[in-house]
C-alpha cells in the first residue's frame, strides 16, 4: 500500500500562506504562557497527512467507517475489512484538499490463495445376496498460496444385510494412513551460518520444517432397519457410532418415510454424546424419478451447527 501527498502552490498564494503563519506564530507566542493549560495537541504530531480519510463513499458518511467499511479502500478505517476480500484488488483515490493541497492514495491487495483436494480410487464387491465390501485409496492435499501438503490414505468399508429388505449392518474405517508435512517457496529462508565472522556468505539458502500432521481417522459402525409401512409408503431408521482420531466419541440417529418411491422427507441429530458438540438438529426432503431409462435424484438438507448458524446443502445424482 503506497500513500502519496503533493503540495502546489502559486507564488500569491504561496505568499499569503505564509504571512498567515507567521500572523499565527506572532499570536501563538503572545498567549502560549498565557493559555498553555488550555492547549490542544492538534498540529503537533508527524505525518499528520495520513489522518486524510481516502474513502469518498465513507466521506460522504461523516467518515463512520470503522464497522461499515467495505473493501481495500476499508483499511484506512479498519484494516480487517480487507480481508473480506476474496479476489484481487486495485484502489486509487485522488483528493482536493484544504489549500491547493493534492493528496493521492493507491492501494492492492493480493488474496492467498487456499485449496483442498481429495482424489479416490476404490474397488466394492458384492460377495453374497447378504454381504458386500470395498476398499479405496485416497490422496489428500491441502495448499495454502505457495505451500502444500499431501498424502496417500486408505478407506475401507464392509455391508451385511439380513436380508433383501431387513437389518443391515455396516462399518468402515476411512482415512487410515500416513502424516503430511508442509513444503514450498513460503518456506524458504536465507541463513547465515557463521554470524559475525568476516568472509562468510550471510545469505545462504535454506528452508523451514513443518511438523507433520496426522490425517483425521474415522471408524464408523452402524445399523440400518428399513420398513413397509403401506400405501406405498416405506420408513428407515439408521444409526451410527462414530470413534474419530481427534474428537470424542459420538453417535448420530436418522429416519426417512418415502411416499411411493419418489417424496422423502427427512430428519435426525447428529453429535450425540460429543463434547463441546456445536452440531444437532438436521433435516431434508429428496425426490427421485426416471426419464426413461434415467433414473435421478434431488436433495436438500439443513444442520445446525450452533454458534456457527447452519448449513445446507443440495444433490443431485442420476443413474444410467
Amino acid at each position: 500500500m503506497m500513500t502519496r501527498s503533493n503540495r502546489s502552490l502559486s507564488p500569491a498564494t504561496s505568499y499569503g500562506v505564509a504571512l498567515r503563519i507567521a500572523v499565527l506564530a506572532v499570536w501563538a507566542c503572545l498567549v502560549l504562557a498565557a493559555a498553555a493549560h488550555a492547549q490542544s495537541k492538534v498540529g503537533t504530531t508527524f505525518g499528520a497527512f495520513t489522518l486524510i480519510e481516502p474513502d469518498a463513499r465513507f466521506a460522504a458518511m461523516g467518515n463512520a467507517g470503522s464497522a461499515g467499511a467495505e473493501g481495500l479502500v476499508g483499511a484506512y478505517f479498519n484494516p480487517g475489512s480487507v480481508a473480506l476480500l476474496d479476489k484481487h484488488a486495485v484502489e486509487f483515490v485522488h483528493v482536493d484538499w484544504i489549500a491547493d493541497i493534492r493528496y493521492d492514495w493507491l492501494g492492492y491487495s493480493h488474496p492467498f490463495s487456499v485449496s483442498d483436494i481429495a482424489l479416490g480410487l476404490g474397488f466394492a464387491h458384492k460377495f453374497s445376496l447378504r454381504f458386500a465390501a470395498a476398499l479405496q485409496i485416497n490422496y489428500l492435499q491441502e495448499t495454502i498460496f505457495h505451500s502444500s501438503a499431501g498424502t496417500a490414505t486408505f478407506t475401507a468399508g464392509t455391508l451385511y444385510r439380513m436380508s433383501a429388505n431387513g437389518l443391515r449392518i455396516g462399518a468402515s474405517l476411512s482415512n487410515f494412513g500416513t502424516h503430511a508435512a508442509y513444503s514450498g517457496d513460503n518456506l524458504a529462508i536465507t541463513y547465515d551460518n557463521v554470524p559475525g565472522q568476516n568472509g562468510d556468505n550471510g545469505a545462504l539458502p535454506g528452508a523451514r520444517d513443518t511438523d507433520p500432521f496426522a490425517v483425521p481417522v474415522a471408524f464408523r459402525v452402524g445399523v440400518a432397519q428399513p420398513l413397509v409401512l403401506g400405501d406405498g409408503t416405506k420408513f428407515l431408521f439408521s444409526a451410527d457410532a462414530i470413534h474419530p482420531s481427534d474428537n470424542t466419541e459420538s453417535m448420530s440417529l436418522g429416519a426417512e418415510v418415502t411416499f411411493r418411491d419418489a417424496l422423502s422427507v427427512r430428519g435426525g441429530w447428529q453429535g450425540l454424546f460429543l463434547q463441546d458438540t456445536e452440531v444437532g438438529l438436521t433435516a431434508g426432503a429428496g425426490f427421485r424419478g426416471n426419464i426413461d431409462d434415467v433414473k435421478y435424484h434431488v436433495d436438500y438438507a439443513w444442520a445446525d451447527q450452533g454458534r456457527l448458524d447452519s448449513s445446507q446443502r443440495f444433490s443431485f445424482g442420476i443413474t444410467f
